[in-house]
């Protein structure tokens, strides 16, 4: 997630990111980092399946550890515009989970 092009970027892990999407752009968590930051944007998706959540949590730990550089390369090489890839997924609000 990012909030413009070459702006903040968020790194994170989801079971369902089509929900977790919606809970970035509605600032489902206001006091969360991509709330404060206004991360609503979804630029990039990168995907690695695991058995156990501990095993997610542990990479998405070293993939916040890396250079923003070498960030910023990867998300351009496949979405050199920064778009939003969330934009055509006619995500459904009225159903949102609480």
């Amino acid at each position: 997630m990012a909030n413009k092009p070459k702006g903040v970027i968020y790194i994170g892990v989801t079971d369902n990111i089509r929900e977790r999407v919606k809970e970035h752009q509605l600032k489902y968590y206001p006091k969360s980092f991509t709330s404060k930051y206004n991360c609503d944007k979804l630029i990039y998706i990168y995907i690695e399946e695991y058995e156990k959540g501990s095993c997610a949590a542990n990479r998405e730990r070293q993939l916040k550890k890396w250079k923003r550089d070498w960030k910023i390369r990867i998300i351009e090489e496949i979405n050199p515009g920064w778009m939003d890839i969330s934009m055509n997924w006619n995500l459904d609000y009225r159903k949102f989970r609480k």
